[in-house]
């Protein structure tokens, strides 16, 4: 009986479902062009499953090890938006249970729009608890982006529903933190959940720039979401600073015409942590869902 190749083409290259023994060997059998191309796309797959598991597991490294010493709660932390001229900084904190795998999960920064959005979803789906904290734009000011950003990682963690066994951040530790701690630098690189919260804050803080966007016209922010590119600083020196542009970064001052600030002074306290985090159900607040403006 001669193969439908049409038919097995969406069956198993589009819609990429498993191929069985008996289908493939009927495909080896057939000399025509159509079925050695089932095959080769059949082949590509299979190849970058391996691939992706092979990652997945370097991914999770630092997690299986901590897993297996019984720390089951490992809570990965991450921030985005240190960078920018304007709005708050943004940092989740997500947990999974041991062994969780979500093909595709990497640094935010190496990925686009629409899969950091899915991902999102995904990570959020199958998290524990996840958690999201702000350090808004007079605390970024009050207390230095380094230090805004560490409350809100602060807040994101200890907003999360379930107290996490161990905690781990990129490149930083949370000293105010009562919990087992390891700073990975680069850890939105290697590990999964680290990986993980970076999307959840990139593409909250995102949704936050578009938002702002629409209360403050002409700035852009719902393409560059504050970052100083041409376009910002252009805007910036043409409309002046609004009410979420960062007064201690050095173009906004500039552009008002203030001086330079003078070295930061040693931080001696932070503002409470219960403020400003939005968690999953059952955390300290419901994170509502907003549509993305990109």
């Amino acid at each position: 009986m001669k193969l439908n190749l049409s038919e097995l083409n969406q069956r198993y290259v589009r819609e990429g479902r498993p191929l069985d023994k008996a289908v493939e060997d009927a495909l080896r059998s057939d000399a025509r062009a159509g079925a050695k191309a089932i095959l080769a796309a059949v082949e590509r797959r299979r190849f970058e499953n391996r691939s992706e598991g092979q990652r997945l597991r370097k991914l999770l490294r630092f997690e299986t090890e901590l897993w297996a010493a019984g720390a089951l709660l490992v809570a990965g932390v991450d921030e985005a938006g240190m960078s920018p001229l304007a709005g708050p900084v943004c940092a989740a904190a997500v947990i999974f249970q041991p062994g969780t795998r979500i093909p595709g999960v990497d640094d935010s920064k190496k990925l686009d729009a629409a899969a950091r959005e899915r991902l999102s979803s995904e990570i959020k789906d199958a998290a524990v608890t996840w958690c999201i904290g702000w350090a808004e734009v007079h605390e970024i000011d009050e207390l230095n982006i380094y230090w805004a950003g560490i409350l809100a990682m602060r807040r994101a963690v200890e907003g999360l529903s379930a107290r996490p066994d161990h905690v781990l951040l990129d490149a930083r530790k949370i000293k105010e933190l009562d919990l087992p701690q390891q700073a990975i630098v680069q850890g939105d690189a290697k590990s999964l959940t680290i990986a993980a919260a970076s999307i959840i804050a990139k593409t909250s803080r995102d949704k936050r720039m578009c938002e702002l966007d629409a209360e403050y016209p002409g700035y852009g922010f719902k393409g560059h979401k504050g970052y100083p590119v041409p376009e910002h600083r252009v805007a910036l020196e043409k409309l002046g600073a609004t009410p979420i542009h960062r007064r201690s970064f050095g173009l906004v001052r500039s552009v008002l015409g203030l001086p330079p600030l003078p070295p930061w002074p040693n931080r001696s306290e932070e503002p409470a942590a219960e403020s400003f985090a939005e968690c999953s159900e059952d955390g300290l607040q419901f994170m509502t869902e907003h549509d993305s403006c990109t």
